[in-house]
């Protein structure tokens, strides 16, 4: 039986993976680059040191991957700051039933703990985890299992009783790769026929993962 359960944040929590993308986009526009929504689909949730180079290698040397980011970064807090965070349905539900189960509750996001800790604390859910590992707290980013492993590390838990909740490949795979069970809530786009082997389930929202839960028992 399932003894934790590992979130994603943007795209899964927070509705903000469409943010991202927008601004994305927009960013790489204005510094003369022709970025599209399958560039950005492809960089969901993977770690700066994989996109870059993936980037790099679509539109060039040229592609200042730093400059473009912080630009992304600063669009997405404009309109984050004016318009708020946008939270998923089903959470509150869901990280509720976590808390009466008496299950435990962690977080293995790219973004960095500070705007973390800020984005969760602003939807009122911070208090809800147990334990949080950031993209700044590990070596290798999504896709590597390393975020999951450490996760499962600090929780005192083997992979296999956690399950891992995302809502792109590059987060199923690094779920998947470190051994847990790895859930896609489907945000942007739906799974590949290649990615599907690697889901335990795939759901339509967050409390849908209640009923996948109370399966196991």
């Amino acid at each position: 039986m399932t003894q934790a359960v590992i979130f994603d944040m943007d795209g899964l929590m927070l509705d903000t993976e469409k943010l991202l993308a927008k601004y994305w986009i927009q960013a790489a526009h204005e510094a003369g680059f022709s970025m599209t929504m399958e560039h950005v689909l492809g960089i969901r949730s993977l770690a700066a040191v994989y996109a870059k180079p993936k980037l790099q290698g679509i539109f060039g040397q040229n592609f200042d991957y730093e400059r473009i980011r912080a630009r992304r970064r600063e669009l997405t807090a404009a309109h984050l700051h004016t318009y708020g965070i946008p939270k998923k349905l089903g959470l509150d539900a869901l990280l509720h039933y976590l808390r009466q189960s008496g299950r435990k509750i962690a977080v293995a996001t790219a973004t960095d703990r500070k705007r973390t800790m800020q984005y969760l604390k602003e939807v009122q859910v911070l208090d809800d985890f147990d334990i949080f590992i950031c993209g700044d707290m590990v070596t290798k980013g999504k896709p590597d299992p390393e975020i999951y492993l450490t996760a499962c590390r600090e929780l005192r838990l083997a992979p296999a009783d956690c399950m891992a909740l995302e809502d792109s490949p590059n987060g199923i795979h690094s779920a998947h790769a470190a051994g847990c069970k790895a859930v896609m809530i489907p945000d942007l786009s739906q799974p590949e026929d290649d990615l599907k082997p690697l889901l335990y389930a795939c759901v339509e929202r967050l409390d849908d993962v209640i009923d996948l839960l109370k399966g196991e028992q």
